[in-house]
């Protein structure tokens, strides 16, 4: 088996990472097209994240050392495994939950960023905390105030752009690492 060298090792693992890049930008803008279709999704990932939850809250609770604690960890797992499944099988439901749970997530975001801003507005930069914190704000509102219609396509508009700006820095670092081992030998060598 041939041996490969550290430059060669990195650079079949970026090629990797630029794939993984790339398919990431190309999830996210089919997340984007079909916006509730990735909401639906995103809502069952939580759903099964949810009854795997319960079934561990369950087992641990067989293993819990005294009755009150076994009943408590049993009553939490069945919550998880009953809200779980209450997701799964009422998918619009829980993508109008989680959009307005975000909704919500966004107003309080922005308001404490703002806060913020005032704390540290002394600070170069810190603008772009206000920036921040009232463009969250308006997101927020706007989710809000169009709940439950926005439900339609908040939550994966949102998924779907959040995937694109994590391939394009997957594949911006990728294409950095290449150029680094590219450089590399002709370094050691001059």
């Amino acid at each position: 088996m041939a041996q490969n060298t550290p430059v060669e090792v990195v650079r079949h693992a970026s090629g990797w990472s630029i794939l993984w890049g790339a398919l990431l930008i190309l999830c996210g803008m089919l997340a984007i097209i079909s916006p509730l279709l990735a909401a639906v999704a995103v809502n069952a990932i939580i759903s099964w994240l949810l009854i795997f939850a319960g079934v561990v809250h369950i087992v641990i609770a067989f293993h819990a050392h005294g009755a009150g604690s076994l009943l408590w960890k049993l009553l939490v797992g069945i919550a998880y495994l009953c809200f779980g499944a209450y997701l799964v099988m009422h998918p619009l439901l829980g993508v109008a939950s989680l959009t307005l749970v975000l909704a919500t997530l966004f107003l309080v975001e922005g308001v404490l960023n703002v806060v913020l801003y005032f704390r540290m507005r002394h600070v170069q930069g810190s603008s772009w905390t206000l920036i921040d914190g009232i463009i969250t704000l308006l997101l927020g509102g706007m989710i809000y105030l169009q709940w439950p219609s926005s439900s339609a396509w908040a939550i994966g508009t949102l998924v779907g752009v959040s995937l694109i700006f994590s391939g394009i820095t997957r594949l911006a670092i990728s294409f950095a690492v290449r150029r680094a081992t590219t450089e590399t030998p002709t370094r050691l060598a001059a």
